[in-house]
C-alpha cells in the first residue's frame, strides 16, 4: 500500500503539536469505503480542533477536518462503486474519527452523500458543514411563510455559515436581510444583505425581558451575549434558528418571549443528520448554486492550513476556505 500525507494533530499531557505527517494506506475496513480526497475546507471547528485544549478532540492523535469530497478508490458496496465522487460532512469525522485533512480516508459507507449534479469535489466544499448548515436552517424559516420584505438577522454574518445564508434568502427573494458583523464586510452587501449592522449596536446597556420589535427571525452562529440580546427583539410569531457558539454557549433570557410573543427557538445540528434529510438538503444547495460564484472563497492548500487555523481562532477569517490536498 502507498504512503499520503496528513495533517495530524497530537496532545499529551500539556505538549500538543500539529502539522504534515507521511502515513501509510491500509487494507479497507469491514463497512467502509477508502477515498481518494481531493478537496476538503475549514470551519471554526476544525481550527478549535486543531488548537491546544480545543475541546473538540477526545483521543490523540487524529486528523481533523468535518468535511471531505473526492472519488471512491476501494469499495465492496455496490451503491458506490470505484470512480464515484462523493462527500462527507459530520457524524464523527475529524473528531472521533480521521476526517478530511487527508490525502486518503476511509469512512463507514453509511456515511457518504453521492456530489448531486451539478456541484462538483470543489464546489461540495465550498459549501461544506457551512454551506450545509446555512441551507438546514433557510429551509427551515422558509417553511415559516415569512413576508420577503420581513426582516431577518444573520450573525456572524461574515463567517461562513452566515454569509451563504444571506446568499441563500436573497436568493430566495428575501429582501431584508440584516448583516450582523464586526469586521468591515461591504461584501455582505453584493451577496444581497440589505445592510451590515455592527452587533454593539443592537446590544442595549441594559437587555429587558422585552424590547422593540425589530426582526421576525435571526439565524445564529454566535450564541453568548448578541443572542441573549437580540431573542427580546423577536416580533410576534417570530422565529431563530441557532446553530453556532462563537461568542459562547451561555444564553441568558426569560420565558417572556416565548409566552407573549410565541417565538420558537429552532437548533440547527448538522452532525446528527439522517440521510434522507442530508440528501434534501444536498440537493437544495445543488439547486441553488449560482450563489457559488457570489461567496468570498480563498482556496490553500493542506500544506497551508496553519495561518488559516489562526485566523479562525483570531476572528479575522472571512468567507470561505477550500483545502486542496496538495502540498
Amino acid at each position: 500500500m502507498s504512503n499520503f500525507i496528513a495533517f495530524e494533530v497530537n496532545q499529551e499531557e500539556n505538549v500538543f503539536d500539529r502539522g504534515l505527517v507521511k502515513k501509510q494506506r491500509t487494507p479497507l475496513q469491514e463497512g467502509h469505503v477508502e477515498i481518494r480526497v481531493r478537496y476538503s475546507d475549514i470551519n471554526y471547528k476544525d481550527a478549535l480542533a486543531s488548537s491546544k485544549n480545543g475541546g473538540v478532540i477526545r483521543q490523540y492523535p487524529m486528523t481533523p477536518g468535518i468535511d471531505l469530497a473526492g472519488e471512491v478508490v476501494s469499495s465492496n458496496d455496490e451503491r458506490f462503486p470505484v470512480g464515484k465522487e462523493v462527500l462527507v460532512t459530520g457524524y464523527g469525522l475529524g473528531v472521533s474519527h480521521p476526517g478530511g485533512f487527508s490525502q486518503y480516508q476511509q469512512v463507514p459507507v453509511e456515511w457518504l452523500v453521492e456530489i448531486p449534479a451539478p456541484l462538483d469535489m470543489k464546489t461540495a466544499m465550498t459549501y461544506g458543514t457551512a454551506g450545509f448548515t446555512a441551507a438546514l436552517a433557510v429551509v427551515a424559516l422558509n417553511q415559516k411563510n415569512y413576508d420577503k420584505d420581513a426582516p431577518i438577522y444573520i450573525t456572524g454574518a461574515s463567517g461562513g455559515v452566515g454569509s451563504v445564508s444571506i446568499a441563500l434568502l436573497s436568493h430566495l427573494g428575501y429582501t431584508n436581510v440584516i448583516a450582523i458583523s464586526r469586521k468591515n464586510s461591504d461584501w455582505l452587501l453584493e451577496l444581497g444583505a440589505a445592510k451590515v449592522v455592527n452587533p454593539a449596536d443592537l446590544i442595549p446597556p441594559v437587555v429587558k425581558p422585552l424590547a422593540r420589535q425589530t426582526a421576525t427571525a435571526i439565524i445564529d452562529s454566535v450564541g453568548g451575549d448578541l443572542l441573549s440580546a437580540l431573542l427580546p427583539q423577536l416580533a410576534y410569531n417570530g422565529s431563530a434558528y441557532l446553530c453556532g457558539n462563537a461568542g459562547g454557549v451561555k444564553l441568558d433570557t426569560t420565558v417572556l418571549p416565548f409566552i407573549l410573543r410565541a417565538i420558537q427557538v429552532t437548533g440547527i445540528d448538522s452532525v446528527a443528520v439522517d440521510q434522507a434529510k442530508r440528501q434534501e438538503i444536498w440537493h437544495f444547495l445543488a439547486q441553488h448554486h449560482e450563489i457559488l460564484e457570489q461567496l468570498k472563497t480563498q482556496e490553500i492548500l493542506l500544506s497551508d492550513l496553519d495561518e488559516t487555523i489562526n485566523a479562525l481562532l483570531e476572528g479575522k477569517h472571512q468567507g470561505r476556505t477550500i483545502v486542496k490536498m496538495e502540498v
